[in-house]
Order: structure tokens, then sequence, then C-alpha cells
């Protein structure tokens, strides 16, 4: 049996890739395709992973006495989705930084699964709006707004999802990294399930949106006058970050995608989506198609 583990990350629509999992769990079962989501990995299964002496040995126990049971029920593949093995979002916020810690926190959770792990999965987003839906996930719940200071440490810092991706990468690397842009995968959670596995998914119940991050009028409803007095107006998507950090944040996240196209040196594969067609020995002509047939266009324009 092949294990899978789909380690996130937080705020890239990996709630709603669970919910999925959960209501079409008898037909992926058919298939061969067991799930482990959180309902089951947060019941203690993992407690204990990365500490030493009996902790670690008890938690060693209890995954691979799970995984035999997986086994016995006919599973050719198993799909463990936790995002929480990758690091938490207030530890991010904490530090300022994307996972600190995702190289020895995904080693400790591989190996619990020793050989059986053959894939890991992660999920990645522009980093102005990932940064902006932590942060409105994060005041929904009591946290503070977001002082100028740590702003700009987040958006001027050097790590982004490729050295998350490098440290993942060098942790298992007997396992296949792949990365899935949320660009193209959000909403679509059995076009995420058909990349990974390489197999028709189920439609059934592929369109829910689980844990949004509150938009601005509840953001406002929900946080003391203070705060609420501070939030901007409008009743869309509350961007904490000014024109100039977000600009840096999203030339960082592209600069991202140019690596990860290009090879990411070997250490993972950005996959690119299952449905798409490939394009056929014409290509169609669209406002962004420059050559010869635009001059053509323009003379003609021009003439008379």
């Amino acid at each position: 049996m092949d294990v899978i583990l789909h380690i996130g990350a937080h705020r890239c629509a990996t709630t709603s890739f669970q919910d999925y999992m959960r209501r079409n769990r008898p037909l992926l079962a058919e298939a061969g395709t067991g799930f482990w989501g959180p309902y089951r990995t947060r019941t203690g299964l993992f407690r204990g992973l990365g500490e030493s002496g009996k902790a670690s040995r008890r938690a060693l126990g209890r995954v691979q006495l799970n995984l035999r049971g997986s086994q016995r029920r006919g599973m050719d593949r198993l799909v463990v989705s936790e995002e929480n093995m990758l690091g938490a979002m207030r530890v991010n916020l904490r530090d300022a930084a994307l996972y600190p810690d995702a190289g020895l926190r995904i080693v400790r959770h591989a190996e619990a699964f020793g050989p059986a792990l053959t894939d890991l999965v992660l999920n990645i987003r522009a980093l102005d709006l990932y940064w902006a839906s932590v942060m409105g996930f994060a005041l929904a719940r009591g946290y503070g707004l977001p002082h100028r200071r740590m702003l700009d440490r987040i958006a001027f810092a050097p790590r982004s999802w490729r050295d998350v991706i490098a440290e993942i990468a060098c942790a298992v690397p007997d396992a296949r990294l792949w990365v899935l842009p949320f660009e193209t995968f959000a909403g679509r959670p059995e076009a995420q399930l058909a990349a990974v596995t390489g197999r028709p998914a189920p439609r059934n119940d592929a369109r829910g949106w689980c844990n949004r991050t509150p938009r601005l009028p509840q953001l406002r409803a929900g946080v003391i006058d203070e705060v609420a007095r501070e939030l901007p107006n409008g009743d869309g998507r509350w961007m904490p970050f000014d024109a100039v950090q977000a600009d840096a944040l999203r030339e960082r996240y592209a600069d991202d995608l140019m690596w990860l196209a290009g090879g990411a040196d070997g250490l993972a594969w950005l996959m690119d989506d299952p449905e798409r067609k490939p394009a056929g020995q014409t290509l169609p002509i669209s406002d962004m198609t420059r050559g010869r047939r635009n001059e053509q266009d323009r003379r003609l324009a021009g003439a008379g």
C-alpha cells in the first residue's frame, strides 16, 4: 500500500479537500483509495511523534497498527491529509515566517510511515493572499491587528515557498514531492485527487467550500469596537498589506513559480491541471499573441 501525505498548507482549500474526501469515502474505498483526515489524526494518532523514549515508540506503533488495518481492508493507496504536519499558523504569525520548522516536522511524521511513504503533496498560494487569509482567520479568533513592523518583516523577508519546498525535499529525499498551486486547484478537490493519485476521481460533493476567511463585514461584527474602527470600509476581503508590501510578496511568489516551472533543482514537481487539454499544432490567437498577424491588423486598421 502506497502512502501519500497531503501536508497542506493552511488556507489553501485544505479543509474543503478533506471534506470532499470524507463525503466520498465509500466510493474511494471501492477504488482502493483509503483516507485519513483530521477526524482521525487529531484524536491522538500522531501524539508523541518526534519525542524521545516511550512516547515516540508508542506513536510509531499506533501509526503502523492503523496502516496494517487499512491494508487488511484492501486499500492500494492511502491519502493522509493533515496540514498541521507542516506547522501551525500561530507559529507563522509569531515568527513572521513561513513554516520555519517545516523540515523537522515533516521528517518526524515521515518516519512513522516508513518505506510505505511514496509521495508528499504541498499546496501553495500567492503570498499576499496567503498571509491575508491567515491574519483574517486569526483576527476572527481573537488575535489583534498586525502592526507595521510585523507586516514589513513578512513582506520583505527572504523566506518563501521555495525554502519550504527545499526543506521538505531534503527531509524526505526518497519520496516524490508534488506542488499544487491554489490558483489552479482551489475549489476543485476532484482535480486535486486525480492529480495526486493519477486515477479518475468522483465528482460528488466536489463544490463545497469550507472554513472560508471571514470578509470585512463578518470581521467587523466579530471583534471589539476599537479593532472594528481600524478595519477598512467595504464588504470584500481584508488586505492588511499596503501596495509596496503586496508587490514584494507577489514578486517573490512569481519567482517561486518560475523556479518550480524550471524544474525546482530536481527537488519537486509542479503539478499541472489534469483536466486541461494540451494545445494542438496550431495555437489559438488571442489578445496576448503578437507577431505578423498583429502587424497585418495594424496596417489594415490604418488604411484609408
